[in-house]
């Protein structure tokens, strides 16, 4: 063979790779996971095709050899898939996902002393402890986002088009807000929040606040649900400091001794 047929040779056999990997067929896929199956995302996030599961966890969707396939659902944790040549040839495709577990905010644990309302404010020992800036390295500073807040802002994020030369759709963006997916991502980030929110005056606030205000035991859960209802609870309450808890549980309190009053 001389050097102009294996320059020809080379170069058929790339076009015809390239020609074998472009070429679209339909995969049909199984996804095996706890819980419900129906509804699971699936985007190919290099053609933007889009697919959902059946009750069975079954589904359809046009790939190509080195596509990306995207899972995404409430109840599981994100997947990332790429096709490969073998996939496309054997037509069919079976993923498993892994359940999505709940992680809490991180919740910073006030001191909380006895006395009245203003809980010994002046009395405290405020005492600054070693931080990364004292040892000279890099740290964060804020508060971290849970699972549900990523989830949220993936789906969310940037402009539905960008404008450009040609303009660019943010099908991503778009089709999240078509199916639902972002006010469903956003009303279980309120719910974890609210959650979090009632566990830290449960398990820290509310204890230390009964020490100074009498109220049955029975009534505990019920009352703090009632504060929870409230529609300036989470301005109020949510990332707040106990003090501030306190003087909204105080409000509260008074409220709802007289609800309980008047049922009786």
């Amino acid at each position: 063979m001389n050097l102009n047929n294996l320059y020809s040779f080379v170069f058929f056999s790339i076009l015809f790779v390239n020609i074998l990997s472009s070429q679209t067929q339909e995969l049909s896929g199984r996804i095996t996971a706890d819980g419900n199956l129906e509804g699971i995302h699936i985007i190919n996030k290099s053609s933007y095709k889009y697919a959902t599961t059946n009750s069975y966890g079954e589904f359809l969707i046009n790939v190509k050899a080195t596509d990306t396939l995207y899972f995404s659902s409430i109840q599981h944790n994100r997947k990332i898939v790429v096709i490969t040549s073998e996939i496309v040839k054997r037509g069919t495709i079976d993923v498993k996902l892994e359940n999505y577990i709940t992680q809490l905010d991180e919740i910073t644990i006030g001191k909380i002393l006895s006395g009245d309302l203003g809980w010994d404010i002046t009395g405290s020992e405020n005492k600054s402890s070693i931080n990364f800036y004292d040892l000279g390295i890099p740290g964060f500073i804020g508060q971290r986002k849970t699972q549900i807040q990523y989830r949220y802002i993936e789906a969310s994020e940037g402009r539905y088009i960008s404008w450009g030369i040609p303009p660019k759709p943010n099908l991503w963006k778009i089709l999240n807000k078509i199916t639902g997916r972002t006010n469903e991502l956003k009303g279980h980030f309120e719910i974890e929040r609210e959650k979090n929110t009632i566990k830290h005056i449960k398990d820290i606030v509310g204890p230390k606040f009964f020490k100074n205000y009498n109220l049955d035991e029975h009534l505990k859960s019920e009352f703090y649900h009632f504060c929870s209802d409230d529609t300036d609870f989470q301005s109020r309450c949510h990332e707040k400091s106990d003090i501030e808890i306190a003087e909204f549980l105080e409000e509260k309190l008074t409220e709802f001794k007289l609800n309980i009053s008047s049922r009786n």
